[in-house]
């Protein structure tokens, strides 16, 4: 399982958002390329970034900053937040971003989702955001009547490369996994499901080692807060604690 580092952008500057609400902001730093660059020197192999104002915009406004990262780390980077088109989707991965969070869209337009798995095979995670198993979108400013379950069983058929499974209830609340939903998620596919909000603790992390053939854990404000290493919990998954 991998441990994998977030970057939220908002305005340029690395923060975090409490369940998602986009006027409940802790500020960490206006260095969004060093930050990567730390996580990276405690062993991070994939970074997670999140462009906000795209996500609440519907269009990328932090590129400039993504780009900044890019150069600045070797590491797998995933990139999501106002991903509507197959001209950003193009664009980000010329730039060099290994892969593409498809958030909104995938409800709203589902043939630009089967368009750009098929322009780009291998490339494209959705992100399916929940409140209560069912999915929010437009920066999670809404939520929608669709099952997450059934979402994630609908995007696999269409060629999605993995998921990115989001409880917004727990995210920046340092209050633990959601790991019976996170359980059903991974059981109802069979690409890769990455697990994202609530992770506090090494406890979390492991967890999280319990479900079987979870891929990948995103961690934010659990690092920059100091409740989680991340080199710790990299270790822990591979085994070196």
């Amino acid at each position: 399982m991998q441990i994998i580092p977030a970057i939220d952008l908002k305005d340029g500057v690395c923060v975090r958002l409490q369940q998602g609400k986009k006027d409940a902001v802790t500020f960490y730093s206006r260095d969004a390329a060093g930050t990567a660059r730390k996580w990276e020197s405690m062993g991070a192999r994939v970074l997670h970034v999140v462009d906000l104002d795209g996500a609440f915009s519907g269009s990328q406004q932090n590129l400039p900053k993504i780009m900044d990262i890019r150069k600045s780390v070797k590491m797998s980077i995933e990139v999501g937040g106002g991903i509507r088109n197959i001209t950003t989707v193009a664009r980000l991965i010329s730039a060099g971003i290994d892969r593409v969070i498809i958030g909104t869209a995938a409800i709203e337009d589902p043939s630009f989702v089967m368009d750009a798995c098929s322009k780009f095979p291998g490339r494209i995670f959705i992100g399916i955001d929940a409140r209560d198993g069912k999915v929010a979108v437009k920066g999670w400013e809404e939520v929608s009547a669709i099952d997450a379950g059934e979402l994630a069983k609908r995007v696999e058929t269409v060629g999605i490369a993995g998921i990115i499974y989001t409880d917004i209830a727990r995210v920046g609340m340092l209050t633990g996994p959601n790991i019976p939903a996170l359980e059903e998620i991974v059981s109802t596919v069979k690409i890769p499901v990455i697990a994202s909000g609530g992770i506090a603790t090494l406890d979390d992390i492991r967890n999280l080692l319990k479900i079987k053939n979870l891929w990948g854990a995103i961690t934010g404000k659990a690092i920059y807060s100091g409740s989680l290493d991340l080199k710790e919990a990299i270790k822990l998954t591979e085994g070196k604690e």
